[in-house]
């Protein structure tokens, strides 16, 4: 009795630590795409002052 009780416990914690493991691996998941973002406005004005444009003004 006591041995399937401890297997329960076991089994409890470990889907504990695979909901964390989860919650982790999607707040990674959620900064990696801010950051991709990022990365991609950035370029995008690094190209523009290249070509000569004005990043966040408007042409007169």
């Amino acid at each position: 009795m006591e041995t399937q009780a401890k297997q329960t416990d076991i089994e409890c914690r470990d889907r504990e630590i695979d909901e964390e493991l989860a919650d982790v691996l999607t707040a990674i998941s959620v900064v990696s795409k801010r950051l991709a973002r990022k990365l991609t406005m950035l370029s995008r004005q690094d190209e523009q002052k290249a070509e000569g444009g004005k990043s966040d003004e408007q042409d007169e």
